[in-house]
């Protein structure tokens, strides 16, 4: 059997505590020593980005899957009918997420990661934000680290026009592969902690959103057409920064995820009717599609 030696790349931090840029790596040929390097960078870095890249369709899909498998996402639009697996954000059709966000929280097994193509970015405007949920967590006083490990909050994709799907989390998640914890609740899906009376889920919570996107806790980027990200959507938010008038085109691949883990919970549900009763949504299930229905298309 042969073994491969992770080799030295050219990593550039680019904040205190999240971000780094990789020069000088082509992504359409990288072998397993080069990619064992990328990884042990990106699970400390959070995201990483890799300038001059120019992925074909099948390129970027097949970076997505040295990390796992790839999400059918439910509701974002597609490339093709060959790529699925591609979604397309265009800044003339609205996709723009200026709002703070992990992806997809609403589902039972939220993505891991995302690989992000920028193919066509205005002149100024429209970086980045990045924000490390680990630091978020860890700069918390003890006390209140120590209420949020036993926590649960449900995320809804109410955002999507569709509240029904919903998913109870950690509020308080543990990484699987570095074991650090980091705060896992977003001001796009977080609805509520179910163990809280409402008053107090909507107190703490938004005084969890505003200190998770802390200047401290970011970094921005500037973007180039051609330029590749992948991130940690396990413990990272980002935000998309809506200041430019030019068109600003991505195309993303996204990594299905495992169950959040968190600490025991310490105590019991408070209110059930905070979770809006299911219904049956006129959907068509696809096993791809990270436990979330995707719409029929002959509604």
């Amino acid at each position: 059997m042969t073994t491969t030696t992770a080799r030295a790349i050219d990593v550039r931090p680019l904040s205190g505590c999240i971000g780094a840029e990789v020069v000088g790596v082509d992504l359409a040929h990288v072998d397993d020593a080069t990619w064992e390097a990328i990884h042990a960078e990106w699970l400390e870095h959070l995201v990483l980005f890799f300038p001059d890249q120019g992925l074909t369709a099948d390129t970027q899909i097949a970076v997505g899957r040295r990390l796992g498998e790839l999400e059918i996402h439910p509701f974002l639009p597609k490339l093709d009918d060959a790529h699925p697996e591609i979604i397309v954000l265009d800044s003339e059709q609205g996709g723009k997420a200026d709002i703070w966000h992990t992806d997809v929280t609403f589902s039972v097994t939220p993505p891991m990661a995302s690989v992000l193509q920028m193919m066509e970015s205005p002149s100024r405007g429209g970086d980045t934000l990045w924000s490390n949920q680990y630091r978020a967590y860890e700069m918390l006083s003890e006390p209140i680290r120590d209420l949020l490990d036993g926590l649960t909050a449900v995320h809804s994709a109410k955002g999507f026009g569709h509240p029904e799907i919903t998913a109870t989390h950690p509020v308080v998640r543990v990484h699987p592969e570095t074991r650090r914890r980091s705060l896992f609740v977003n001001r796009s899906f977080t609805s509520h902690i179910v163990e809280l009376r409402r008053a107090e889920s909507d107190a703490l919570l938004e005084h969890l959103f505003g200190w998770s996107e802390q200047p401290q806790f970011q970094c921005r980027y500037r973007w180039r057409r051609g330029t590749v990200a992948i991130w940690d959507n396990r413990c990272t938010q980002h935000y998309a920064i809506n200041d430019y008038d030019a068109r600003r085109v991505i195309q993303r691949v996204t990594v299905l995820g495992d169950q959040p883990a968190g600490g025991p919970i310490k105590w019991r549900p408070l209110i059930e009717s905070y979770i809006p009763a299911q219904t049956e949504p006129r959907y068509a299930p696809d096993p791809r599609a990270n436990s979330v229905p995707v719409q029929a298309t002959d509604s």
